[in-house]
């Protein structure tokens, strides 16, 4: 008897690792949930690194103020406060269209990694493939603000051997070519949903990944809109979540057979200093650290502060 109950203690334990909690099945006469998210108030202080502190500040200056700054763009807002990269989830659906996500792949590209926001489900792998012509280090971090942050990986991103670095670093060159890809399984211990990857050499460099429960999530576009279809009938919360907020929005709704319900969601801009890392005068860190007749030019993109 004891031997049974062991046994099916593992086999539901093993179960819950596998993610089967979720069952695919037909869906007959869905609803939809769709509409906008957005940011009141003023855009919120930018985090922002001084690159002469920091390695390959005239390759990855091409993106940067001009002066000498390389602001982190985790708030794109557009018109009427539209908030993009902002994951809507729809929670508690434990049956219905098929659960199969696309590939998560990250680009390093001109210092950055994109996409900035991805959606996986939890033991999925992740891509990251270096296209600049510089090393990057792969920081990944489970993240939960209650119980701090755990490390996932720390590997090197090389860059590809055949890129032709000379005459690389001048003002309009632009040449890029994929490296060895780093792949790594996401695994986040019960309760944390979160992880971000960070560079270790250009610290700027963020790229958040949400894991979820179900297929029914949408990500805002740039004009802060989302759609989520074939939802089978019934009550739910629906939660936000984005990057740059320290809590996620939730509203409980009832979805209804073949009807689109429209439903907003509106997050209060934080306000104050978000970062250590922000714009300031500093006459010991200034451009001339770099050496005479050195410069690094926005020659991709002029960011704005």
């Amino acid at each position: 008897m004891m031997m049974r109950v062991m046994v099916i203690v593992m086999f539901l334990m093993m179960v819950s690792s596998m993610g089967l909690a979720y069952q695919e099945s037909q869906v007959s006469n869905g609803g939809a949930i769709q509409g906008h998210v957005r940011l009141l108030g003023e855009p919120p202080r930018p985090m922002a690194f001084n690159l002469v502190t920091i390695p390959d500040a005239v390759y990855c200056g091409r993106i940067s103020t001009g002066t000498g700054w390389r602001i982190v763009e985790d708030f794109i807002i557009g018109p009427q406060g539209s908030l993009k990269d902002a994951v809507v989830m729809v929670k508690g659906v434990d049956k219905g269209k098929p659960f199969s996500l696309p590939k998560v792949e990250v680009e390093a590209i001109d210092c950055d990694f994109l996409p900035f926001v991805n959606v996986l489900r939890d033991q999925d792998e992740i891509t990251v493939i270096n296209m600049d012509p510089v090393e990057h280090d792969i920081q990944g971090y489970e993240t939960a603000r209650e119980r701090g942050a755990r490390v996932l990986f720390n590997r090197p991103l090389p860059m590809n051997s055949f890129h032709n670095v000379v005459g690389m670093f001048g003002k309009n060159v632009h040449t890029h070519l994929p490296g060895k890809p780093m792949i790594e399984k996401i695994h986040l211990r019960k309760g944390r949903d979160v992880f971000v990857m960070q560079c270790g050499f250009h610290p700027y460099m963020f790229s958040w990944g949400l894991v979820v429960e179900n297929p029914y999530y949408s990500i805002s576009k740039e004009d802060g809109a989302y759609e989520i279809h074939d939802i089978p009938p019934g009550e739910y919360e629906v939660a936000v979540w984005h990057p740059g907020m320290k809590s996620y929005l939730e509203k409980t709704v009832r979805v209804e057979s073949g009807k689109t319900l429209t439903l907003d969601f509106q997050y209060e801009s934080p306000q104050g200093r978000r970062s250590v890392h922000e714009m300031q005068e500093n006459p010991h860190f200034g451009l001339e650290l770099l050496g005479e007749g050195v410069e690094i030019i926005p020659s991709l993109r002029r960011q704005v502060p």
